[in-house]
């Protein structure tokens, strides 16, 4: 007898709905605000010359392109064909495919690091994505994510103040993660979810930064407070 897991839940596909065709929207606007980290993501999973880097949840490839500079192999893999060809585009020498997290086409212990910018705000199972990354990591590598903090700086709640002041409602085919498979987004709770994973001892980290903007009002920019940076030897 044998039993299946089912890995999509409704908050997966509501993603892949909500980020379909969204390509060239996501590299003119979110793309710019995502990129601040990529350096210290890669830092921290010591991306570097000869190394094998997975880049999860690639977008329009600024953290591919950033591993490829660095002299890093680099692999990328998105679930939205879009920013698949994206990346491609962007990034000549990556090795980019269509793949969704919890379900890599890699075997064990592939890479020297995985790295994924934001990609488990986007994800049904953070903690079941985040063991997939260890999986495909060798032992001894490394595996480093950002999130979104909550609650957010005054730049992260930005789009929902605008959203209520415009009398918007959150659509009822929009699911929130299962309480089963949320966790805090603080350091502390995202520390607590790689060791949920089997990655022990994570060192999580602030960032903030500055991000410019096309609000000339409001003089063309706001503080932003950073994601948590998460990352952890495999």
């Amino acid at each position: 007898m044998t039993t299946a897991t089912t890995v999509t839940t409704p908050f997966d596909e509501a993603e892949r709905r909500i980020w379909s065709g969204r390509a060239e929207a996501y590299a003119r606007t979110y793309a710019r605000l995502c990129a601040r980290p990529a350096a210290a993501l890669l830092d921290a999973a010591e991306a570097g010359p000869g190394s094998r880097v997975l880049d999860v949840g690639c977008g329009s490839g600024t953290v591919s392109a950033a591993a490829l500079a660095r002299g890093a192999s680099v692999y990328a893999t998105d679930t939205e064909p879009g920013m698949v060809d994206a990346t491609r585009r962007a990034v000549r020498g990556v090795a980019a495919c269509i793949a969704r997290l919890p379900e890599l086409p890699y075997a064990d212990d592939t890479f020297d690091a995985a790295v994924g910018n934001f990609v488990l705000n986007h994800v049904g199972r953070p903690r079941v994505a985040l063991a997939e990354l260890r999986r495909v990591t060798r032992p001894g590598g490394r595996v480093a994510v950002t999130i979104w903090r909550s609650p957010g700086a005054p730049g992260q709640t930005l789009i929902g103040r605008a959203a209520r002041v415009a009398g918007l409602t959150r659509p009822d085919w929009l699911p929130a993660l299962a309480p089963e498979d949320d966790f805090p987004r603080t350091r502390e709770g995202l520390a607590a979810l790689f060791d949920g994973a089997g990655l022990l001892g994570a060192e999580c980290s602030e960032a903030a930064w500055e991000h410019r903007c096309d609000d000339a009002a409001n003089g063309g920019r706001w503080p932003e407070r950073a994601p948590e940076q998460g990352e952890r030897q495999g």
